[in-house]
């Protein structure tokens, strides 16, 4: 097992499958239903600087890409800006600014639909003799619901959601309660054992400052690594839900007893 740093500050989140930033753009451009060769870039810019300011105060592992491409959006925003030529002024091979980025975000969109649509016959071809769903369908009276496993961007909308409904709660003042990562991680596994799901939204009902919401969204992100749970969401931009795994028992990490400075051991 590997060891946990309970100290905010010393825990980067580093993701295997972390997506980069024109899949952050395409998620945008998905959720506000845009079209890509017309992108509002003020709309698009502040919605990639949010959440460019989440991920900075997770603390995730971003690549310098992520940041060329706030620059990148900052310049072409300032470029719309500018007084554009008289009709009779402008020249024919005169780009619109954002016709680079239109560029790179449909071939990478073409890419992933490739990957998707190979990976979609791949599972189709490992699972030909299994039940069907219809099947499964009669047999249970209704049919499953549709379950998509979530990407980052998702969880972070959905998280950026609770900060800002967490953002109108009354403000109430505690004593201050250290909650490391490791301790959130054991309270969660322990809610989801006497539980057969979760909503997303209902991992933040027991915690009140913004620090304890990072730490519960770092918990889930690190619980997710340890494949300790499933995440699923039902439907594109849908509800998210979070199971425990079978397996879970063996692969969670333990601590001792002590409560505020929990120690990780095999």
């Amino acid at each position: 097992m590997e060891p946990f740093e309970s100290t905010l500050e010393a825990y980067p989140v580093r993701l295997e499958n972390f997506e980069g930033p024109l899949d952050l753009l395409l998620h945008l451009i998905r959720q506000h239903q845009l079209n890509v060769y017309d992108i509002p870039i003020a709309l698009i810019t502040q919605q990639y600087l949010d959440y460019l300011e989440v991920m900075q105060e997770l603390d995730l592992d971003i690549a310098g890409d992520f940041l060329v491409m706030a620059a990148t959006l900052i310049h072409i925003k300032s470029r719309l800006l500018l007084p554009r030529p008289a009709p009779e002024q402008a020249t024919e091979d005169e780009e619109d600014p954002r016709d680079a980025l239109v560029r790179r975000l449909v071939a990478h969109q073409q890419f992933k639909a490739a990957a998707e649509m190979l990976h979609e016959r791949e599972t189709v071809r490992s699972a030909q003799w299994t039940r069907s769903e219809a099947r499964l369908a009669e047999i249970a009276g209704e049919a499953p619901e549709p379950e998509l496993e979530v990407d980052l961007f998702s969880l972070m909308s959905a998280f950026k959601a609770v900060l800002t409904r967490a953002k109108q709660r009354p403000q109430v003042v505690l004593p201050g309660e250290f909650l490391s990562i490791e301790a959130r991680i054991e309270q969660l596994l322990a809610r989801l054992s006497t539980t057969e799901a979760i909503g997303f939204a209902e991992l933040f009902d027991d915690v009140a400052t913004r620090a304890e919401l990072v730490v519960t969204f770092l918990a889930l992100l690190e619980m997710i690594r340890l494949k300790v749970i499933r995440v699923y969401q039902t439907g594109p931009f849908g509800d998210i839900r979070i199971y425990r795994r079978q397996a879970a028992a063996d692969n969670a990490p333990h601590y001792d007893a002590a409560p505020g400075t929990p120690t990780a051991h095999d």
